[in-house]
Formats: structure tokens, C-alpha cells, sequence
């Protein structure tokens, strides 16, 4: 398994929260997806033989979010 945190500008509320946690949850191979909105942070964890970091970027992207 591998863990990252990423910065993710844009997230101001619980919806913001919920619609990143969900879209990388949807992910094959998320273990955790946690967004901390006060850091911006999301805290991922994930098999990198079953999902890449950037298919994790490019689905909090889709979300309308910027990950730096």
C-alpha cells in the first residue's frame, strides 16, 4: 500500500468534502480517502499496482478541484 497527501485548492464545505472523498473511494484499488478542508489536504491510500497517482489526481480534477 501506499499513502500520499495531496493539496487540493477549491474545498469549502462538507459537499466539497463528500464529492472528493467519494469520487477516489470510487477508484479500484482506494483503501482511505480522507479530506481534511481546514489543511486542504486529502490523505489517500491505495494499491498502486491497482490505481496511479495521477488516475487519483485526474478524478479529484474531474471534481472541479485543483490538486497541487
Amino acid at each position: 500500500m501506499t499513502q500520499e497527501v495531496l493539496t487540493v485548492e477549491g474545498m469549502s464545505c462538507n459537499h466539497c468534502k463528500n464529492a472528493v472523498e467519494s469520487a477516489v473511494k470510487a477508484l479500484p484499488g482506494i483503501t482511505t480517502a480522507e479530506v481534511d478542508l481546514a489543511a486542504k489536504s486529502l490523505r489517500v491510500e491505495f494499491d498502486e499496482t491497482k490505481v496511479s497517482l495521477s488516475a487519483i489526481k485526474k478524478a479529484v480534477e474531474e471534481e472541479g478541484f485543483t490538486v497541487k
